[in-house]
């Protein structure tokens, strides 16, 4: 069958909500342009009109913009291929709402990591734990969700717990991305990130191992080379048993 476009009226939905800073909203650069998100040192600059050292890092990436009318025409010609007849009235419009539901879920959402002086010197574990996300996997482009979490020893720079959780949504690649920008723009003496997730495509499809959790650590610095500060991390994390460092 030969399916037509919905109209135009349907083609450009409201940009998605500003994410919330739990980390629920899924997010993939697989709509940017090629290229790691900005996370240097070299990106950072100060805050305009605020004092105290503090600096700003922008980590959005370069939107290349989606093109919904060929992405509904290749999710119609997809659910044909696969045998689903688009001739039903209740599946007509189907392919377009995959479309725009495809590109919310895969918007790049802007994120601006601020960072402060360790004026004071601090030098215990700072840790965000049980952060909730949502994500696509990029091998089958289905939903995986679970909880991170996200610490660091202090060094010359800190920064809020809330963009700990903001920082989990912005990265594609979570676990070693997390842990290198928080390396890059703090610092610190020590980094770990820990993700507990369970992926669709492992447990709706293929071997159907349905309640199967996947644990990936990435840990820099003191929490990988000194074990006491790795096995506090650990426990403060509440992760059972300590997965080998990535």
């Amino acid at each position: 069958m030969t399916h037509h476009p919905t109209p135009d009226t349907a083609e450009a939905p409201a940009p998605p909500a500003q994410s919330s800073a739990n980390g629920t909203r899924p997010k993939s650069a697989l709509l940017a342009a090629p290229g790691p998100a900005r996370t240097s040192l070299d990106a950072e600059r100060p805050a305009a009109g605020l004092n105290g050292g503090q600096r700003v890092v922008d980590l959005d990436v370069a939107a290349r913009p989606a093109d919904l009318h060929a992405a509904e025409r290749a999710a119609a010609a997809l659910l044909t291929a696969l045998g689903i007849d688009l001739d039903r009235e209740e599946r007509q419009a189907t392919p377009g709402r995959m479309a725009r539901a495809y590109a919310e879920l895969l918007a790049a959402q802007p994120f601006r990591l601020t960072t402060f002086p360790n004026d004071e010197g601090y030098d215990e574990l700072v840790l965000a734990r049980a952060i909730p996300f949502r994500t696509l996997c990029e091998h089958h482009m289905l939903l995986f969700s679970g909880v991170a979490h996200v610490g660091y020893l202090p060094g010359e720079r800190i920064l809020g717990l809330s963009k700990l959780a903001r920082l989990v949504e912005t990265q594609e690649r979570l676990t070693m991305q997390v842990a290198k920008c928080l390396d890059a723009n703090l610092r610190p003496r020590g980094v770990g990130v820990v993700l507990e997730a369970e992926h669709t495509c492992m447990t709706q499809r293929g071997i159907r191992s349905l309640g199967a959790t996947t644990v990936t650590s990435a840990l820099l610095g003191t929490l990988r080379t000194d074990p006491r500060s790795r096995a506090e991390f650990f426990a403060l994390a509440r992760v059972p048993t300590a997965p080998a460092p990535g």
